[in-house]
């Protein structure tokens, strides 16, 4: 018997899919990622956009299309939201973003078994991301995600060592809803790895999150990634309020700044929205600019898409036309930017780690995420040193100097 668990969205949905991949298993099926036949799906679904829920209905015609007999399990934050919409298509089991250990107890009723909670992810690939939280009380003006995820939550710092350890991916990526409201503080969990042989990155980060307490214990890990995802949204100090964002475009730029100071070779990549309900012409100047006053090693924009249930939903939205002339020119910019942050580095000594290879060239990204393209084919997982040599697709091209 086959499964296949397919997933729309973000990371922490990835890792919860992983986890049900890996119960799946534990129960004797074949288990996979990618859409083709199997006896059955689990579709854990996004519901970040009103795009991404559409999407994430669609999904239901598009396995019928592999096996019309199929049975249908349906989680994630679109179901959360709309559970009804899903229930109406005649899915065999609809859950929401919540306790999705109930996909395995809807298995296990209709076919048999017993497992106990959810195990640790299935690893597929060369980093494993950790979820080491969930849920979001920030409440931003525009997004959804706290009233389906529900309030914040932490694992435990010792069960998250535990399974730091036990995985055999080179790379872990610390990651959850929002990483920065980890119960205890993130410093204190970033100490309790401190012995850890492997490299370790960290999910998107909040501005307030950005402390010498958390920089200096970053600095004491064996192989720190120096990358920051930290989560801008607008430029603008007027937008910035009305999205219920709490630091100024100042305070910002002020936690890029101690970064650099702490980790001169990091790379501090960022959220934008283009075309927010309040934005003025000035206020998307002042996002179009800070791109470049940030330094920003790679920026993801994204058109601004009212969220039916949230504070913003009530004001005058932009013209859609007017939304796809600002994301252009942020995505402009950022692939600039980008192209500048990464030429820094032609000529140096790197460290990658070998994730994919396709049409003649291996990728993977240095500490500080830049994308490395090798020519020929690598073992994925495996360390290499290189030298980065020219701007080539979306990052650089690279010759191996050795395997470490």
């Amino acid at each position: 018997m086959k499964a296949v668990v397919f997933t729309l969205g973000c990371k922490v949905n990835e890792v919860e899919s992983a986890s049900i991949m890996s119960a799946l298993e534990g129960l004797g099926w074949e288990v996979g990622d990618k859409l083709c036949y199997a006896e059955a799906y689990v579709l854990n679904t996004c519901a970040v956009t009103r795009e991404a829920e559409k999407k994430s209905r669609q999904l239901i015609s598009r396995v019928r299309k592999f096996n019309p007999e199929a049975k249908i399990f349906v989680c994630g934050c679109a179901s959360e939201k709309s559970a009804q919409s899903f229930g109406e298509r005649g899915v065999t089991f609809v859950c929401g973003a919540r306790k999705k250990e109930a996909v395995i107890e809807e298995f296990c009723r209709i076919y048999g078994g017993t497992v106990k909670g959810l195990p640790y992810p299935k690893q597929v690939k060369s980093r494993a991301f950790i979820k080491i939280q969930d849920g979001c009380n920030n409440f931003c003006s525009y997004c959804i995600i706290p009233y389906l995820r529900g309030r914040e939550t932490s694992r435990p710092a010792s069960d998250i060592v535990e399974e730091v350890k036990s995985v055999l991916s080179p790379e872990i990526v610390l990651n959850g809803i929002n990483i920065s409201a980890y119960e205890g503080g993130l410093p204190k969990l970033i100490r309790a790895l401190i012995t850890v042989d492997k490299r370790i990155r960290l999910g998107s980060l909040e501005c307030s999150a950005v402390t010498e307490e958390l920089l200096s214990a970053l600095k004491g890990l064996k192989d720190f990634a120096p990358q920051f995802h930290l989560s801008l949204q607008s430029g603008s100090d007027a937008v910035l309020k009305a999205m219920n964002r709490h630091y100024t475009r100042a305070e910002y730029l002020e936690k890029c700044a101690a970064i650099y100071k702490a980790f001169p070779s990091a790379a501090i990549t960022t959220d934008i929205i283009a075309g927010f309900a309040t934005e003025t012409d000035e206020d998307f100047a002042k996002s179009l600019s800070i791109i470049e006053e940030a330094g920003f090693a790679r920026v993801h924009a994204f058109a601004y898409s009212p969220r039916e249930g949230t504070a913003a939903f009530k004001l005058k939205d932009i013209p859609p036309e007017v939304k796809s002339e600002r994301l252009h020119m942020l995505l402009d910019a950022g692939k600039a930017s980008a192209e500048k942050f990464a030429r820094k580095f032609l000529g140096s000594g790197q460290e990658i780690i070998a994730e994919e290879y396709s049409d003649g060239y291996t990728c993977g990204y240095t500490a500080n995420y830049i994308r490395a393209y090798v020519k020929g084919e690598l073992c994925a997982g495996e360390r290499y040193a290189v030298k980065l040599t020219e701007i080539f697709k979306d990052g650089v091209l690279a010759e191996v100097n050795g395997k470490e």
